[in-house]
């Protein structure tokens, strides 16, 4: 199926503030090596979408430098690829856009000038694995104008801002709420959308004539009656990130093999990221390690456990780092002692130095901090 996708890099900044002061929420580090726009543009290209553009507000120059030309997830193309739109004022005022609507009515004649039937659209503040061929096909299928994707169960409190539905036997959304109750059983949208490219380009038209300001209330709740709008229930691993704390649950979740499998295990279905060829990690004599996840190019000569070391991370000798994320190039010197802990990309923790925090407010240390 020939789609054409548009990625929000910018969107959910505020809601994980410490990590987005120099970077968007697209380029937020994941896992030991990805970022979460990784696993957005894997799933786009294992279904063969090949044309995607990337919005983008403030603090790019991070998500710039990890996508380059896109040649990683083979998206360096004469025709198509991979597009970055530089911010852009709204078109009302002289200030940047600030929401979702803005943001697709600024690049409104791309969309215009492009062939494909259908638009992803799709948010970057989540780990998921979504088969967009089966989207596409249910889509068809259903002769559906809009698709939207969705869980359903317990709402979390992380997704009680969400939109959530009510679905027929049909899966048409027949009525919709603009925020979901904590605890209860709701379908809650996770931001990622397949709609019919010219309905798109009207809506757009229309949002402008009208003054209209949100997608979602605007564009998507006041068109329940008059559009065929289904949902597809995304039943896959959803790790959602909006929080520092969600952030450290969700990269700890990678320390359970059930959880791995299902992000790494399906061969048909690979994520991708930026090649940086290192050498492979160097134990010393000294080293101890148990249950981490442990990526390429680090030099550990002290005790790791249940921690994510991200690339080039050096450990020194009677270091001992628990229940931490350290980011890349992170350097310790000798008998440290980490305990839930979230050091940024080169952050350099001096010997002899005891930080600690916990489950819930894990200790945060900046990017290029040095103590």
């Amino acid at each position: 199926m020939k789609a054409l996708a548009i990625i929000f890099s910018n969107i959910h900044n505020e809601t994980i503030d410490e990590l987005t002061r120099k970077r968007t929420t697209a380029s937020i580090p994941f896992g030991g090596r990805y970022r979460l726009i990784d696993f957005a543009l894997s799933n786009l290209v294992n279904a063969e979408v090949v044309n995607v553009g990337i919005l983008a507000q403030n603090n790019y120059q991070s998500l710039m430098d990890h996508l380059g030309s896109g040649k990683d997830w083979d998206l360096s193309r004469k025709n198509g690829g991979l597009v970055i739109f530089p911010p852009t004022t709204n078109y009302k005022s002289d200030t940047l856009y600030s929401s979702r609507l803005a943001a697709l009515i600024s690049i409104k004649g791309f969309i215009e000038s492009q062939m494909e039937e259908l638009v992803v659209l799709s948010d970057c503040d989540s780990v998921n694995l979504i088969d967009f061929n089966d989207v596409f096909d249910q889509h068809l299928a259903t002769n559906a104008d809009i698709t939207i994707l969705y869980r359903r169960g317990k709402c979390e409190k992380d997704l009680e801002q969400h939109m959530n539905f009510t679905i027929d036997k049909n899966k048409r959304i027949t009525s919709a709420q603009l925020k979901s109750k904590p605890n209860e059983i709701t379908n809650s949208c996770i931001n990622v959308f397949v709609i019919n490219r010219r309905l798109l380009q009207g809506l757009l038209e229309e949002a402008i004539t009208q003054g209209m300001e949100s997608f979602h209330r605007d564009l998507i709740f006041n068109n329940i009656k008059s559009l065929k709008i289904y949902g597809y229930d995304y039943d896959g691993v959803y790790l959602h990130i909006n929080s520092m704390e969600n952030y450290f649950k969700n990269n700890m979740k990678l320390l359970q093999e059930e959880t791995r499998n299902q992000l790494f295990g399906d061969k048909n279905h690979r994520i991708y990221t930026k090649v940086r060829d290192s050498a492979p990690t160097r134990y010393g004599f000294s080293a101890k390690v148990e249950n981490s996840f442990i990526a390429d190019g680090c030099e550990i000569e002290g005790t790791v456990i249940n921690s994510i070391l991200f690339r080039g991370v050096k450990v020194g000798r009677g270091t001992v780092i628990k229940n931490s994320i350290i980011m890349q190039d992170t350097i310790t010197g000798d008998n440290v002692k980490l305990n839930y802990v979230i050091t940024d990309k080169n952050v350099t923790i001096r010997s002899r130095n005891n930080l600690s925090g916990c489950e819930k407010i894990p200790y945060y240390l900046n990017k290029n901090t040095m103590i």
